[in-house]
Protein backbone atom coordinates (compact mmCIF):
# COMPACT_ATOMS: atom_id res chain seq x y z
CA UNK A 1 0.00 0.00 0.00
CA UNK A 2 1.35 3.09 -0.95
CA UNK A 3 1.43 6.12 1.32
CA UNK A 4 -0.97 8.98 0.65
CA UNK A 5 0.19 11.88 -1.47
CA UNK A 6 0.98 15.25 0.98
CA UNK A 7 -0.26 18.52 -1.11
CA UNK A 8 0.83 21.69 -0.93
CA UNK A 9 -2.21 24.77 -0.87
CA UNK A 10 -3.53 25.08 -4.35
CA UNK A 11 -2.20 27.89 -6.40
CA UNK A 12 -4.53 29.80 -9.35
CA UNK A 13 -3.52 30.07 -13.08
CA UNK A 14 -5.10 31.02 -16.02
CA UNK A 15 -6.55 28.03 -16.80
CA UNK A 16 -8.42 27.17 -12.90
CA UNK A 17 -6.43 26.17 -9.41
CA UNK A 18 -3.82 23.50 -9.37
CA UNK A 19 -2.54 21.44 -6.46
CA UNK A 20 1.32 20.01 -6.53
CA UNK A 21 2.90 16.47 -4.15
CA UNK A 22 4.98 17.81 -1.45
CA UNK A 23 8.46 16.45 -1.23
CA UNK A 24 10.29 17.10 1.43
CA UNK A 25 11.28 20.98 0.71
CA UNK A 26 10.04 21.04 -2.79
CA UNK A 27 6.86 20.92 -4.82
CA UNK A 28 6.03 18.92 -7.60
CA UNK A 29 3.70 19.86 -10.31
CA UNK A 30 3.37 17.43 -13.32
CA UNK A 31 1.26 17.18 -16.57
CA UNK A 32 -0.54 21.40 -16.16
CA UNK A 33 -1.66 21.66 -19.41
CA UNK A 34 0.10 25.17 -21.06
CA UNK A 35 -1.91 24.50 -24.22
CA UNK A 36 -4.64 22.78 -25.46
CA UNK A 37 -4.45 19.62 -27.42
CA UNK A 38 -2.97 20.24 -30.55
CA UNK A 39 -4.69 19.92 -33.41
CA UNK A 40 -2.60 18.68 -36.07
CA UNK A 41 -1.30 21.87 -38.56
CA UNK A 42 -2.93 24.52 -36.61
CA UNK A 43 -1.63 27.10 -34.25
CA UNK A 44 -1.15 26.20 -30.22
CA UNK A 45 -4.69 27.30 -28.50
CA UNK A 46 -4.97 27.80 -25.04
CA UNK A 47 -6.04 25.43 -22.66
CA UNK A 48 -9.46 24.97 -21.67
CA UNK A 49 -10.52 26.55 -18.36
CA UNK A 50 -11.49 23.87 -15.30
CA UNK A 51 -13.18 24.09 -12.26
CA UNK A 52 -12.42 23.10 -8.86
CA UNK A 53 -8.77 22.37 -7.81
CA UNK A 54 -6.87 19.55 -10.56
CA UNK A 55 -4.16 17.41 -8.91
CA UNK A 56 -1.06 17.87 -10.57
CA UNK A 57 0.02 14.43 -9.98
CA UNK A 58 0.14 12.56 -13.70
CA UNK A 59 2.73 13.96 -16.13
CA UNK A 60 0.06 13.17 -19.22
CA UNK A 61 0.89 11.00 -22.40
CA UNK A 62 3.94 12.71 -23.95
CA UNK A 63 4.20 13.51 -27.91
CA UNK A 64 3.96 10.70 -30.39
CA UNK A 65 7.09 9.30 -30.75
CA UNK A 66 8.61 5.25 -30.69
CA UNK A 67 11.73 4.23 -28.60
CA UNK A 68 13.94 1.88 -30.34
CA UNK A 69 16.33 -0.33 -28.40
CA UNK A 70 19.74 0.63 -28.55
CA UNK A 71 22.77 -1.27 -28.55
CA UNK A 72 24.49 -1.58 -25.19
CA UNK A 73 23.19 1.47 -23.93
CA UNK A 74 19.63 2.18 -22.14
CA UNK A 75 18.52 5.14 -23.89
CA UNK A 76 15.16 5.60 -21.66
CA UNK A 77 16.77 7.89 -19.11
CA UNK A 78 17.55 9.94 -22.14
CA UNK A 79 14.19 10.41 -24.05
CA UNK A 80 11.69 9.03 -22.08
CA UNK A 81 9.72 5.68 -22.46
CA UNK A 82 8.24 6.41 -25.53
CA UNK A 83 4.84 7.48 -26.19
CA UNK A 84 1.71 6.85 -28.56
CA UNK A 85 0.46 10.10 -27.83
CA UNK A 86 -2.79 8.86 -25.78
CA UNK A 87 -5.75 11.25 -26.66
CA UNK A 88 -3.26 13.96 -27.70
CA UNK A 89 -3.55 16.44 -24.80
CA UNK A 90 0.34 16.37 -24.63
CA UNK A 91 1.32 20.42 -25.08
CA UNK A 92 2.39 20.19 -20.92
CA UNK A 93 4.77 21.18 -18.28
CA UNK A 94 6.03 19.91 -15.38
CA UNK A 95 7.06 22.53 -12.57
CA UNK A 96 9.19 21.82 -9.85
CA UNK A 97 9.42 24.76 -7.37
CA UNK A 98 11.26 25.58 -3.93
CA UNK A 99 8.08 25.11 -1.12
CA UNK A 100 7.10 28.55 0.06
CA UNK A 101 9.07 30.02 -3.10
CA UNK A 102 8.95 34.04 -3.84
CA UNK A 103 10.37 36.00 -6.52
CA UNK A 104 12.91 32.21 -7.33
CA UNK A 105 14.50 32.44 -10.38
CA UNK A 106 13.13 30.09 -13.77
CA UNK A 107 14.64 27.97 -15.53
CA UNK A 108 12.54 26.35 -18.45
CA UNK A 109 13.87 23.41 -20.31
CA UNK A 110 13.96 21.90 -23.23
CA UNK A 111 14.37 18.59 -24.26
CA UNK A 112 16.20 16.81 -27.10
CA UNK A 113 16.03 14.06 -29.42
CA UNK A 114 16.69 15.44 -32.93
CA UNK A 115 12.93 16.99 -33.51
CA UNK A 116 11.26 13.37 -33.55
CA UNK A 117 11.57 11.78 -30.25
CA UNK A 118 12.15 12.94 -26.48
CA UNK A 119 9.75 14.02 -23.67
CA UNK A 120 9.59 16.53 -20.62
CA UNK A 121 9.61 13.18 -18.32
CA UNK A 122 12.77 11.32 -19.16
CA UNK A 123 14.33 10.57 -15.89
CA UNK A 124 17.82 12.45 -16.57
CA UNK A 125 16.11 16.01 -16.59
CA UNK A 126 14.16 15.57 -12.91
CA UNK A 127 13.89 19.11 -12.10
CA UNK A 128 14.69 18.70 -8.50
CA UNK A 129 17.58 19.50 -7.62
CA UNK A 130 16.95 22.65 -9.30
CA UNK A 131 14.36 23.35 -7.15
CA UNK A 132 16.40 22.04 -4.51
CA UNK A 133 18.96 24.90 -5.33
CA UNK A 134 16.51 27.18 -4.83
CA UNK A 135 14.88 27.84 -8.72
CA UNK A 136 11.56 27.07 -10.33
CA UNK A 137 11.96 24.62 -12.67
CA UNK A 138 9.65 24.16 -15.76
CA UNK A 139 10.28 21.33 -18.25
CA UNK A 140 8.00 21.09 -21.17
CA UNK A 141 6.55 18.40 -24.34
CA UNK A 142 6.22 20.41 -28.07
CA UNK A 143 5.26 18.71 -31.47
CA UNK A 144 7.97 17.14 -32.92
CA UNK A 145 8.36 14.82 -36.76
CA UNK A 146 5.46 16.06 -38.98
CA UNK A 147 3.91 17.44 -36.62
CA UNK A 148 6.36 19.77 -35.53
CA UNK A 149 8.91 20.43 -38.18
CA UNK A 150 7.64 19.52 -41.28
CA UNK A 151 6.91 22.85 -43.44
CA UNK A 152 3.99 21.35 -45.54
CA UNK A 153 2.50 24.17 -48.08
CA UNK A 154 0.04 26.27 -46.40
CA UNK A 155 0.77 25.40 -42.73
CA UNK A 156 2.32 27.73 -40.10
CA UNK A 157 5.71 26.43 -40.51
CA UNK A 158 8.04 25.36 -37.38
CA UNK A 159 4.66 24.30 -35.70
CA UNK A 160 7.35 22.99 -32.85
CA UNK A 161 9.12 26.09 -31.84
CA UNK A 162 5.76 28.10 -32.00
CA UNK A 163 4.41 25.48 -29.49
CA UNK A 164 7.53 26.35 -27.62
CA UNK A 165 6.75 30.04 -27.70
CA UNK A 166 3.48 29.31 -26.80
CA UNK A 167 5.29 27.99 -23.34
CA UNK A 168 7.00 30.77 -22.48
CA UNK A 169 4.43 32.94 -23.01
CA UNK A 170 2.89 31.05 -20.62
CA UNK A 171 5.49 31.14 -18.16
CA UNK A 172 5.71 34.37 -18.46
CA UNK A 173 1.86 34.87 -17.40
CA UNK A 174 1.69 32.06 -14.78
CA UNK A 175 5.13 31.14 -13.21
CA UNK A 176 4.58 33.84 -10.45
CA UNK A 177 1.63 31.68 -8.69
CA UNK A 178 4.60 29.21 -8.08
CA UNK A 179 6.95 31.62 -6.31
CA UNK A 180 8.90 31.94 -10.35
CA UNK A 181 10.27 35.80 -11.05
CA UNK A 182 8.98 36.31 -14.69
CA UNK A 183 11.69 38.61 -15.02
CA UNK A 184 14.44 36.13 -14.51
CA UNK A 185 14.06 33.48 -17.08
CA UNK A 186 16.80 30.81 -18.30
CA UNK A 187 15.81 29.06 -20.81
CA UNK A 188 17.76 25.77 -21.57
CA UNK A 189 17.96 22.26 -23.37
CA UNK A 190 19.67 19.87 -24.85
CA UNK A 191 20.99 18.40 -28.14
CA UNK A 192 17.16 19.31 -30.40
CA UNK A 193 16.00 21.46 -27.29
CA UNK A 194 19.53 23.30 -27.47
CA UNK A 195 19.29 23.75 -31.12
CA UNK A 196 15.64 25.40 -30.95
CA UNK A 197 17.05 27.66 -27.74
CA UNK A 198 19.77 28.84 -30.30
CA UNK A 199 17.17 29.15 -32.90
CA UNK A 200 14.97 31.56 -30.74
CA UNK A 201 17.60 33.50 -29.27
CA UNK A 202 17.37 35.22 -32.75
CA UNK A 203 13.53 35.42 -33.22
CA UNK A 204 11.83 38.32 -33.07
CA UNK A 205 8.50 36.20 -31.29
CA UNK A 206 10.76 35.54 -28.34
CA UNK A 207 11.78 38.78 -27.39
CA UNK A 208 11.32 39.48 -23.38
CA UNK A 209 10.32 35.41 -23.06
CA UNK A 210 13.67 35.21 -21.69
CA UNK A 211 16.46 36.63 -20.35
CA UNK A 212 19.23 34.00 -20.27
CA UNK A 213 19.85 31.15 -22.74
CA UNK A 214 22.34 27.51 -22.00
CA UNK A 215 22.63 25.47 -25.14
CA UNK A 216 24.02 22.23 -24.52
CA UNK A 217 25.32 20.16 -27.41
CA UNK A 218 23.11 22.80 -29.99
CA UNK A 219 23.53 25.75 -32.21
CA UNK A 220 21.45 27.66 -34.87
CA UNK A 221 23.13 26.42 -37.99
CA UNK A 222 20.76 23.10 -38.18
CA UNK A 223 18.11 24.87 -39.68
CA UNK A 224 16.54 24.20 -43.67
CA UNK A 225 15.65 27.09 -46.43
CA UNK A 226 12.23 26.24 -46.79
CA UNK A 227 12.30 25.14 -50.30
CA UNK A 228 14.88 22.78 -49.76
CA UNK A 229 12.89 21.33 -46.69
CA UNK A 230 9.83 20.79 -48.86
CA UNK A 231 11.88 18.18 -50.79
CA UNK A 232 11.19 16.18 -47.37
CA UNK A 233 7.12 17.00 -47.55
CA UNK A 234 7.28 15.29 -51.27
CA UNK A 235 9.34 12.23 -50.01
CA UNK A 236 6.96 11.55 -47.06
CA UNK A 237 3.90 12.13 -49.16
CA UNK A 238 5.02 9.51 -51.67
CA UNK A 239 6.01 7.12 -49.01
CA UNK A 240 2.69 7.65 -47.52
CA UNK A 241 1.21 7.80 -50.49
CA UNK A 242 -0.75 11.21 -50.06
CA UNK A 243 -1.22 14.33 -51.60
CA UNK A 244 1.72 17.03 -50.25
CA UNK A 245 -0.47 19.28 -48.81
CA UNK A 246 -2.10 19.53 -45.13
CA UNK A 247 -5.37 17.33 -46.26
CA UNK A 248 -3.00 14.67 -47.44
CA UNK A 249 -1.06 14.90 -44.18
CA UNK A 250 -4.03 15.26 -41.69
CA UNK A 251 -4.46 11.61 -43.17
CA UNK A 252 -1.59 10.00 -41.45
CA UNK A 253 -1.77 8.17 -38.34
CA UNK A 254 0.96 8.77 -35.76
CA UNK A 255 2.19 4.77 -36.66
CA UNK A 256 2.32 5.29 -40.18
CA UNK A 257 4.40 8.77 -39.63
CA UNK A 258 6.66 6.97 -37.37
CA UNK A 259 7.43 3.83 -39.92
CA UNK A 260 7.63 6.91 -42.66
CA UNK A 261 10.03 9.42 -40.48
CA UNK A 262 12.34 5.71 -39.85
CA UNK A 263 12.48 5.28 -43.66
CA UNK A 264 13.15 8.61 -44.80
CA UNK A 265 15.87 8.47 -42.05
CA UNK A 266 17.98 6.15 -44.13
CA UNK A 267 21.26 7.45 -45.66
CA UNK A 268 20.49 7.43 -49.10
CA UNK A 269 16.56 8.11 -49.05
CA UNK A 270 16.94 11.99 -49.56
CA UNK A 271 19.05 14.68 -50.64
CA UNK A 272 18.72 17.39 -48.32
CA UNK A 273 22.51 19.64 -49.59
CA UNK A 274 22.09 23.23 -50.64
CA UNK A 275 23.35 24.41 -53.28
CA UNK A 276 27.05 24.87 -52.04
CA UNK A 277 26.67 21.01 -51.24
CA UNK A 278 25.62 21.17 -47.31
CA UNK A 279 23.50 19.07 -45.34
CA UNK A 280 23.87 20.87 -42.23
CA UNK A 281 22.64 18.01 -39.98
CA UNK A 282 24.82 15.43 -41.36
CA UNK A 283 22.20 13.01 -41.64
CA UNK A 284 21.14 12.85 -37.96
CA UNK A 285 17.75 14.15 -38.29
CA UNK A 286 15.60 14.93 -41.30
CA UNK A 287 13.49 17.03 -39.14
CA UNK A 288 14.72 20.55 -38.11
CA UNK A 289 13.74 24.49 -38.06
CA UNK A 290 13.34 25.97 -41.03
CA UNK A 291 14.27 29.80 -41.78
CA UNK A 292 12.01 32.63 -43.84
CA UNK A 293 9.68 32.78 -41.69
CA UNK A 294 8.11 34.70 -38.81
CA UNK A 295 10.06 32.94 -36.04
CA UNK A 296 13.30 32.70 -38.05
CA UNK A 297 13.20 35.30 -41.14
CA UNK A 298 16.45 34.35 -41.92
CA UNK A 299 19.41 32.04 -40.64
CA UNK A 300 20.14 32.65 -37.05
CA UNK A 301 23.59 32.96 -37.20
CA UNK A 302 23.48 35.85 -39.99
CA UNK A 303 20.60 37.34 -37.47
CA UNK A 304 23.32 37.31 -34.88
CA UNK A 305 25.86 38.65 -36.27
CA UNK A 306 23.08 41.89 -36.94
CA UNK A 307 22.82 41.87 -32.98
CA UNK A 308 19.87 39.84 -33.04
CA UNK A 309 19.44 38.34 -29.47
CA UNK A 310 22.61 40.76 -28.05
CA UNK A 311 20.58 41.52 -24.69
CA UNK A 312 20.34 37.79 -24.18
CA UNK A 313 23.15 36.52 -21.82
CA UNK A 314 24.18 33.14 -23.60
CA UNK A 315 26.26 29.92 -22.10
CA UNK A 316 27.24 27.66 -24.79
CA UNK A 317 29.10 24.72 -25.07
CA UNK A 318 29.13 20.86 -26.74
CA UNK A 319 31.43 17.85 -25.33
CA UNK A 320 34.69 16.36 -26.04
CA UNK A 321 33.38 13.41 -27.79
CA UNK A 322 29.44 13.71 -28.88
CA UNK A 323 29.70 11.44 -32.07
CA UNK A 324 30.70 8.77 -29.84
CA UNK A 325 27.09 8.05 -28.73
CA UNK A 326 26.15 7.29 -32.50
CA UNK A 327 28.96 4.88 -33.20
CA UNK A 328 30.62 3.25 -30.63
CA UNK A 329 27.44 1.19 -29.03
CA UNK A 330 26.73 0.52 -32.28
CA UNK A 331 30.11 -0.52 -33.50
CA UNK A 332 30.24 2.14 -36.26
CA UNK A 333 33.41 3.40 -35.26
CA UNK A 334 35.45 0.10 -35.46
CA UNK A 335 33.73 -1.50 -38.08
CA UNK A 336 33.07 0.53 -40.76
CA UNK A 337 35.57 1.18 -44.37
CA UNK A 338 36.77 3.89 -46.00
CA UNK A 339 34.79 4.02 -48.99
CA UNK A 340 31.47 3.92 -46.88
CA UNK A 341 33.22 6.53 -44.78
CA UNK A 342 33.79 9.27 -47.45
CA UNK A 343 30.49 8.37 -49.10
CA UNK A 344 28.72 9.72 -45.77
CA UNK A 345 30.21 12.24 -45.16
CA UNK A 346 30.27 12.99 -48.93
CA UNK A 347 26.23 13.57 -48.54
CA UNK A 348 26.38 16.62 -46.05
CA UNK A 349 30.22 17.86 -47.20
CA UNK A 350 31.56 18.81 -50.14
CA UNK A 351 35.29 17.95 -50.33
CA UNK A 352 34.46 14.91 -48.08
CA UNK A 353 37.84 13.63 -48.39
CA UNK A 354 40.21 16.41 -47.85
CA UNK A 355 37.99 17.09 -44.83
CA UNK A 356 38.25 13.84 -43.05
CA UNK A 357 41.84 13.86 -44.13
CA UNK A 358 42.47 16.80 -41.90
CA UNK A 359 41.16 13.98 -38.98
CA UNK A 360 43.60 11.61 -40.06
CA UNK A 361 41.70 9.82 -42.43
CA UNK A 362 44.44 7.58 -44.60
CA UNK A 363 46.59 8.06 -42.13
CA UNK A 364 48.77 4.92 -40.51
CA UNK A 365 47.48 3.54 -37.34
CA UNK A 366 43.87 5.84 -37.94
CA UNK A 367 40.84 3.71 -38.64
CA UNK A 368 38.28 5.47 -40.44
CA UNK A 369 35.89 5.46 -38.08
CA UNK A 370 38.36 6.94 -36.19
CA UNK A 371 38.52 9.62 -38.64
CA UNK A 372 34.47 10.19 -39.25
CA UNK A 373 34.18 10.23 -35.23
CA UNK A 374 36.93 13.02 -34.67
CA UNK A 375 35.58 14.76 -38.02
CA UNK A 376 31.53 14.84 -37.29
CA UNK A 377 32.68 15.65 -33.59
CA UNK A 378 33.75 18.71 -35.18
CA UNK A 379 31.76 19.23 -38.05
CA UNK A 380 28.24 18.66 -36.40
CA UNK A 381 28.22 19.84 -33.18
CA UNK A 382 31.68 21.61 -31.64
CA UNK A 383 32.92 24.10 -34.43
CA UNK A 384 28.85 25.46 -34.89
CA UNK A 385 29.03 26.18 -31.47
CA UNK A 386 31.74 27.95 -31.48
CA UNK A 387 31.08 29.94 -34.74
CA UNK A 388 27.72 30.85 -32.22
CA UNK A 389 29.69 31.95 -29.80
CA UNK A 390 31.54 34.47 -31.93
CA UNK A 391 28.58 35.58 -33.54
CA UNK A 392 26.46 36.50 -30.66
CA UNK A 393 26.93 40.29 -30.21
CA UNK A 394 25.74 40.00 -26.29
CA UNK A 395 27.48 38.56 -23.01
CA UNK A 396 28.42 35.15 -24.42
CA UNK A 397 30.26 32.10 -22.35
CA UNK A 398 31.82 29.16 -24.10
CA UNK A 399 31.92 25.65 -22.39
CA UNK A 400 33.17 21.64 -22.47
CA UNK A 401 32.62 18.59 -20.81
CA UNK A 402 35.26 16.84 -21.05
CA UNK A 403 34.89 13.92 -18.88
CA UNK A 404 35.29 10.38 -19.74
CA UNK A 405 32.56 7.45 -19.53
CA UNK A 406 33.65 4.38 -18.85
CA UNK A 407 30.78 2.94 -19.92
CA UNK A 408 30.97 0.52 -23.74
CA UNK A 409 34.19 -1.15 -22.01
CA UNK A 410 35.78 2.97 -21.63
CA UNK A 411 35.27 3.87 -25.41
CA UNK A 412 32.31 6.20 -25.12
CA UNK A 413 33.83 8.85 -23.31
CA UNK A 414 32.33 12.61 -23.36
CA UNK A 415 29.50 11.83 -25.42
CA UNK A 416 26.14 13.03 -26.99
CA UNK A 417 23.99 13.98 -24.00
CA UNK A 418 26.53 12.71 -21.44
CA UNK A 419 26.60 15.94 -19.28
CA UNK A 420 22.81 15.51 -18.58
CA UNK A 421 22.97 14.02 -15.48
CA UNK A 422 25.76 15.81 -14.29
CA UNK A 423 23.14 18.76 -14.52
CA UNK A 424 20.35 18.09 -12.80
CA UNK A 425 22.10 15.98 -10.37
CA UNK A 426 20.39 12.72 -12.09
CA UNK A 427 23.44 10.30 -11.94
CA UNK A 428 21.22 7.75 -10.10
CA UNK A 429 19.55 6.85 -13.62
CA UNK A 430 22.14 7.43 -16.00
CA UNK A 431 24.37 4.77 -13.47
CA UNK A 432 25.21 0.83 -14.26
CA UNK A 433 26.02 -1.71 -16.47
CA UNK A 434 24.26 0.05 -19.59
CA UNK A 435 24.15 3.42 -18.24
CA UNK A 436 25.46 6.20 -20.26
CA UNK A 437 27.75 7.36 -17.16
CA UNK A 438 28.93 3.81 -16.45
CA UNK A 439 29.83 2.51 -12.93
CA UNK A 440 30.90 5.14 -10.14
CA UNK A 441 30.65 8.53 -11.77
CA UNK A 442 31.46 11.04 -9.52
CA UNK A 443 29.31 13.11 -7.25
CA UNK A 444 31.39 15.95 -6.79
CA UNK A 445 31.62 16.40 -10.35
CA UNK A 446 27.53 16.75 -10.54
CA UNK A 447 27.65 18.83 -7.50
CA UNK A 448 30.02 21.71 -9.54
CA UNK A 449 28.48 21.68 -12.79
CA UNK A 450 25.09 21.91 -11.38
CA UNK A 451 25.93 24.87 -9.32
CA UNK A 452 27.65 26.45 -12.32
CA UNK A 453 24.31 26.18 -14.06
CA UNK A 454 21.91 27.08 -10.74
CA UNK A 455 24.21 29.54 -10.25
CA UNK A 456 24.04 31.21 -14.17
CA UNK A 457 19.90 31.29 -14.01
CA UNK A 458 20.09 32.83 -10.95
CA UNK A 459 22.41 36.15 -12.16
CA UNK A 460 24.18 35.31 -15.34
CA UNK A 461 28.02 34.58 -13.24
CA UNK A 462 29.95 32.66 -14.54
CA UNK A 463 33.34 31.54 -13.24
CA UNK A 464 35.25 32.17 -16.19
CA UNK A 465 36.00 34.85 -19.02
CA UNK A 466 33.60 35.34 -21.60
CA UNK A 467 34.17 33.66 -24.75
CA UNK A 468 36.15 36.38 -26.80
CA UNK A 469 39.63 37.20 -29.15
CA UNK A 470 41.08 34.81 -26.31
CA UNK A 471 39.14 32.00 -27.26
CA UNK A 472 38.34 30.79 -23.65
CA UNK A 473 36.71 27.68 -22.77
CA UNK A 474 35.99 25.97 -19.68
CA UNK A 475 36.45 22.54 -19.54
CA UNK A 476 33.75 21.12 -16.92
CA UNK A 477 35.91 18.45 -15.29
CA UNK A 478 39.14 20.26 -15.48
CA UNK A 479 37.55 23.13 -13.52
CA UNK A 480 39.49 25.85 -15.34
CA UNK A 481 39.02 27.97 -18.85
CA UNK A 482 41.78 27.50 -21.58
CA UNK A 483 42.64 28.48 -24.81
CA UNK A 484 40.80 26.37 -27.57
CA UNK A 485 42.93 27.19 -30.80
CA UNK A 486 40.56 27.33 -34.15
CA UNK A 487 39.49 23.88 -35.35
CA UNK A 488 40.19 22.02 -38.79
CA UNK A 489 36.21 21.92 -39.26
CA UNK A 490 36.52 25.71 -39.68
CA UNK A 491 38.10 25.37 -43.18
CA UNK A 492 35.49 23.35 -44.88
CA UNK A 493 32.16 24.42 -42.90
CA UNK A 494 29.98 27.75 -44.09
CA UNK A 495 31.17 30.70 -42.54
Amino acid sequence: MTDPIAFAPPVQIESGAVRGALDGDIVRYLGIPYAAPPVRFELPQPAKPWDGVRDMVDPGPGAPHPVRPFPMIDPTPLIGSGSDGGDGDYLRANIWAPKDAAGAPVMVFIHGGGFVVGSKDAPVHDGSAFARSGIVCVAINYRMGIDGFLPVPGVPTNLGLRDMLFALGWVQRNIGAFGGDAANVTVFGESAGAMAIADLVTSPLAKGLFRRAIIESGHGAMVRDIGIAQRLVKKLAKILRVTPDADGFRTVSNDAAAAAIEKVGKPWAIDLRDADGHEPVFGISRFIPVHGDDVLPEKPIDALRKGAGADVEVLIGSNADEMNLYFVPTGVRKKIGGLLTRWLVGRSLPNAKQALMAYGFKQKDVRPGDALTWALNDFVFRWPARQYAAAHRGRTWMYEFEWQSPACGGELGACHGIELPFVFKTLACATGPDGLAGEAPPEELAERVHDIWAGFGRSGTLPWAEFGNDRQVYQLARGEAVYEPVMPAAEFLPK
